[in-house]
């Protein structure tokens, strides 16, 4: 009995792996799938198609097939998140000057009215600064009545002889105090702004000089000079950047607003005599680029929080030369 189990259960094992025998049908929709001791209705067999063959798949890779559907939501897009880019200020493109300018330009602008250009030059916006509203609107007074006299209309301006040599005392101060932090700072950053051609105190003395010889009284530096130098001199220790923002706009606001004092002064008090301050060896203009070039490629190693503290500056660069070109018309 043992044995004939062992023979039957060999005999039906080496059987079910013969190939199995296939009886069509008439109609071709149906087959008859045919193994010893057994057989079945295999449907939608065609003659045209071999019998598919089933194997066993990686429980993982089921998984992780499953779970990719899952998250491609059926064939759906995958909306990318957009990056955001901080907004650039005017002018960043071209470099720090670029942005002085513009920030210069708002400052002008009193209420929806601007300056006249008469009176102070697109050069002279060369400056800088990014005040809040209402140190916009202080400073832009300040620009306003400092370039016209006082009171904001250049058909009143009204020099004085006293008023005049106290501007150039003042100016001459000034203009001795950042030449020479230039010159002697050990900061490389200075080192880009020595004899850039701009240089006024050399030039003022020989019109101070020039005065005295008229038995004019030369006045000694009075409050406005003196203030502004001592902010400079703390400045120049304490920020390269912030000090050369005043640098920049002390200089181009004299190339500019300053031909507009100098025109009315020497009609008015010298007999067309023209000064010294006012005079440059070679084009001024190519001075002004060589200046604008070193401070652009010198921005373009600041930070942004530094480069809005430049532009920032500027509002205290014109309250303070405000004050200085008041002098003339005391």
């Amino acid at each position: 009995m043992m044995r004939l189990s062992c023979f039957c259960q060999h005999l039906s094992m080496d059987s079910a792996f013969k190939s199995p025998i296939f009886h069509p049908t008439a109609s071709f929709s149906h087959s008859q799938v045919s193994f010893p001791f057994f057989s079945f209705q295999a449907q939608y067999l065609t003659l045209n198609k071999p019998p598919t063959i089933l194997r066993c798949s990686n429980s993982s890779t089921i998984s992780s097939t499953t779970n990719g559907n899952n998250n491609n939501m059926a064939g759906l897009p995958v909306k990318k998140k957009r990056k955001r880019y901080r907004k650039q200020y005017p002018g960043e493109n071209e470099g720090i000057t670029e942005e002085m300018r513009f920030v210069a330009m708002r400052l002008r602008n009193i209420k929806g009215k601007k300056v006249s250009s008469d009176c102070v030059s697109d050069s002279e916006t060369d400056t800088e600064n990014t005040p809040s509203d209402q140190e916009k609107e202080d400073d832009s007074e300040t620009v306003k009545s400092g370039e016209n006299g006082g009171d904001g209309e250049a058909e009143t301006w009204s020099p004085t002889m006293e008023g005049f040599l106290k501007y150039l005392v003042d100016s001459k101060f000034v203009f001795n105090t950042i030449e020479r932090i230039i010159d002697e700072s050990d900061d490389v950053a200075y080192a880009y702004f020595r004899k850039t051609g701009l240089e006024r105190s050399a030039g003022l003395s020989k019109d101070l000089e020039w005065f005295s010889q008229r038995d004019l009284v030369v006045p000694e530096p009075s409050n406005p000079g003196v203030s502004y130098v001592n902010y400079l001199e703390e400045l120049a220790e304490k920020s390269a950047p912030l000090f050369l923002s005043h640098f920049y706009n002390i200089y181009f606001s004299h190339i500019a607003g300053g031909q507009v004092i100098a025109r009315k002064v020497s009609d008015q008090l010298l007999e067309g005599t023209e000064l010294e301050f006012y005079k440059w060896k070679g084009d001024v203009q190519e001075s002004l680029k060589g200046v604008r070039k070193n401070l652009n490629m010198l921005g373009e190693h600041w930070s942004r929080d530094d480069r809005n503290k430049c532009l920032k500056e500027a509002a205290k660069s014109f309250k303070f030369l405000g004050q200085i070109v008041r002098l003339i018309i005391l």
